[in-house]
């Protein structure tokens, strides 16, 4: 039995999901006729109280497309240093956009509106002018951790104020509101825009919507063929999603009682010095007297597979494909290192 937690990007579809692919009614998207990613589309606007949605590939290309937006040469997005957009998507904010980055520190990587409020630039010729503000909810690099609607209003409210735009990295959003049980549309209520991903925790093969106004889809949808995402019949990967969000949001907190108990399990060996506070399906682990490397070599020993996360950090994510009896096995492979 191989123990995956590298990702929850590395989920297959399940059954109920493939018969559902199978049975799209498909056309051309490019031309607007595929009625099933229509109707994904129509569904995930309405579920965020938003206006209009695109699918597209991946959740980098929904990000990038949002900055797109919402910047211009010579202006400037604020985000948290550990943010997605600004680490993990290949340099795109400058390649795609030509915009500037501000990044913040913040607690679990979050920051506040205090925060925002500090690195918004003055009307000056040597600055940049702040266009932008982008959250991640939940932040991958802070271990999953959690914006509650409380924390996330006062920057919206700023935003309105200073007529600058904000952006939500909603790659694992439905891991936060399963947990707070907060409305998605008073989610949506706050943001310009918001990019949602399928293919993580709710186990789509492909696939991330963006969500925002008529206006700003309409232009995002150029955006897409510019990036070369445009698809054709991508009504069979649009019918995983509109499973995926019938069928697989309410178990995501199965994923977080399971991430809890891995982390209680890995607190007890002697190489781990602290498990960043566990509060949906990510599990950083910081080491001592190991190496990440030597550390995930004995993992992999016992075929269970992690990533590396920082000079001392090993991070492992919970997902559908990761059920009880990986968990107690995982907990009786890792007594041997």
């Amino acid at each position: 039995m191989i123990i995956d937690l590298r990702s929850d990007t590395v989920t297959r579809p399940t059954l109920g999901m493939k018969e559902a692919m199978f049975n799209a009614p498909v056309g051309d998207d490019v031309f607007g006729e595929d009625p099933t990613v229509n109707a994904l589309e129509e569904k995930a606007a309405q579920l965020f109280g938003m206006e209009a949605g695109l699918f597209c590939p991946s959740g980098t290309m929904t990000n990038q497309i949002a900055i797109r937006l919402h910047t211009r040469i010579q202006t400037e997005v604020i985000c948290h240093k550990y943010s997605h957009i600004y680490l993990y998507e290949g340099g795109g904010i400058m390649a795609n956009s030509h915009a500037s980055v501000k990044l913040l520190e913040g607690d679990l990587g979050k920051i506040t509106a205090s925060h925002v409020a500090e690195s918004i630039n003055p009307d000056d010729v040597h600055a940049p002018e702040t266009t932008l503000v982008s959250l991640e909810n939940t932040m991958n690099k802070g271990g999953g951790s959690i914006y509650t609607l409380e924390e996330i209003k006062p920057i919206a409210q700023l935003c309105k104020e200073k007529g600058i735009k904000l952006h939500l990295d909603g790659a694992r959003l439905f891991n936060a509101l399963v947990e707070t049980g907060e409305s998605p549309k008073d989610w949506g209520a706050q943001f310009d825009t918001i990019s949602i991903c399928l293919s993580k925790g709710l186990g789509c093969p492909v696939g991330s919507l963006l969500l925002g106004s008529k206006a700003d889809i309409k232009r995002a949808r150029k955006v897409r063929k510019v990036f070369g995402g445009g698809m054709r019949q991508a009504g069979f990967l649009a019918a995983a999603g509109i499973y995926a969000l019938d069928h697989q949001v309410k178990r995501l907190k199965e994923d977080h009682a399971r991430a809890r108990a891995l982390g209680e399990m890995l607190s007890k060996l002697p190489v781990v010095s602290e498990i960043f506070p566990v509060a949906t399906n990510i599990v950083i682990a910081r080491l001592e007297g190991m190496t990440p490397e030597e550390f995930m070599k004995k993992l992999a020993e016992q075929n269970i597979k992690s990533v590396k996360f920082g000079p001392d950090l090993v991070r492992f994510v919970t997902h559908h494909d990761f059920r009880d009896e990986h968990l107690e096995e995982f907990g009786k492979r890792i007594m041997t290192i």
